[in-house]
């Protein structure tokens, strides 16, 4: 038995079936992952700003580049470490995340990841004493975020970045439905950090509802957290799906919460590091830029609303977890994005009833997952190819920020890149265009 298989037996992965996961946290995962030797752990001091990301960004130039755990940081005196390109460009490790084999292809795991967010969990309650997250509970005074090795990435960036790979909880005023979802945030003093939040998305639509009942908005962000509960932040769900839910599913167990000391929201129990905070309305700071997904600085320097910290709960020695935005394959947003939103995508078109559809992908390597859809379509009636186009780019799923939606016949695997080149390069020398582009939003 290799490496991966006795790992894939201990995942909880069983040639297709599934039980609830044996790993519980980030460092049970890890300790999985280091099995089949996809674990890089470098003892040598590093400094977190711009060198951490230098050293991920040669290291991950390839596709199965492994994660990386930085032991030591410069200056540092909390004994932090930091793990970057936890998922990356590795199908194998997601599907050790989600106790899928790792020998499977990426068109047989998004077949296999549809059933997995169908059978949502409802997350349950440990009491504060037994959520490891707080073994260490800092208010106050004691309150200073600037004891923790904090990156920046990129030279251009408008600061250090506390959050990249994380996880931020906010809750709907009017039915308490709480979203997990993943913002960038940029650290400005002990107690203080910016949380960026792109047009549309819930957490923005919460702290405005909030905002607009004349009270300031609540959150709970985790940087350091599992890769399911990173996974699933980035997705899209409905505005009254949570994420948690979602999560409690593929983890085939209900996700442990604790109570937390300030705010009402619950905490991650089995997180390494997270923090209580309040938006104020009118609380702003300049924020950004940050070298984002699609190769280029995201979002101008601008006023962003500012968390006031009230509260840290972190394990010892924690652990946070950072993800570097670059181009594919050096992105964090890689395999399991394309695998999940792929996923998706055909639950979406089969929920709205398009016939012949037999397979999607987002490929990675198009803007992280974002930018670029292919279908495979068994053409039943004139006209049919252009209905899966256009449904397909305005599908839930695949709505947001999608460049171009291309329909291949069933033939074609959407996953084959270099099977799709030879394609676009055939119908390009006899002069058709097979390709469509989706419209611009």
């Amino acid at each position: 038995m290799d490496a991966l298989t006795a790992a894939k037996t201990a995942s909880g992965a069983n040639h297709g079936q599934r039980s609830a996961l044996e790993w519980r946290d980030l460092r049970e995962w890890l300790a999985l992952v280091e099995r089949i030797g996809e674990l890089k752990a470098i003892a040598a001091p590093v400094d977190p700003i711009e060198e951490i990301a230098a050293i991920t960004l040669l290291a991950t130039r390839e596709e199965r580049a492994p994660a990386l755990l930085f032991e030591r940081m410069q200056g540092d005196a909390s004994g932090s470490r930091i793990l970057t390109n936890m998922l990356g460009s590795s199908k194998e490790r997601f599907g050790l995340a989600v106790g899928l084999d790792p020998h499977l292809s990426v068109r047989e795991m998004i077949d296999a990841t549809r059933s997995l967010m169908a059978a949502p969990l409802k997350p349950v309650f440990i009491p504060k004493e037994e959520a490891p997250v707080n073994e260490v509970v800092l208010t106050g005074d004691d309150i200073d975020l600037t004891r923790f090795p904090v990156p920046q990435f990129w030279p251009g960036d408008g600061g250090q970045f506390i959050g990249t790979g994380n996880i931020t909880l906010t809750a709907s005023p009017d039915t308490g439905r709480i979203n997990v979802g993943c913002y960038r945030q940029m650290l400005h003093g002990p107690n203080r950090v910016g949380l960026y939040c792109s047009p549309g998305k819930h957490a923005l639509l919460d702290r405005e509802a909030w905002w607009a009942r004349g009270e300031p908005c609540e959150v709970v962000a985790a940087y350091g957290v599992d890769p399911v509960m990173f996974m699933v932040a980035a997705q899209s769900f409905g505005a009254e799906e949570s994420e948690l839910d979602v999560a409690g599913g593929i983890m085939g167990a209900p996700i442990a919460l604790t109570k937390a000391e300030f705010v009402k929201l619950p905490i991650p129990a089995h997180a390494e590091f997270v923090v209580e905070g309040v938006l104020h309305k009118g609380d702003t700071l300049p924020e950004g830029p940050l070298g984002e997904f699609t190769g280029y600085y995201g979002r101008e320097r601008s006023p962003q609303p500012v968390m006031e910290i009230k509260a840290i709960h972190h394990r010892k020695s924690p652990i946070f977890t950072h993800a570097l935005m670059a181009r594919y394959p050096s992105c964090e947003i890689g395999a399991y994005y394309a695998i999940m939103r792929s996923a998706r995508i055909l639950d979406d078109l089969e929920r709205i009833g398009v016939p012949g559809v037999v397979g999607a992908y987002s490929h990675p390597a198009a803007a992280s997952g974002w930018g670029m859809v292919v279908v495979s379509v068994q053409q039943k009636y004139a006209g049919h190819s252009a209905q899966v186009l256009a449904l397909t780019a305005q599908c839930p799923a695949a709505a947001y920020f999608t460049k171009w939606v291309i329909a291949v016949d069933e033939d074609v695997d959407p996953t084959d890149a270099a099977g799709l080149r030879g394609i676009g390069l055939e119908c390009g020398a006899q002069g058709r265009r097979q390709f469509h582009r989706a419209a611009r939003r």
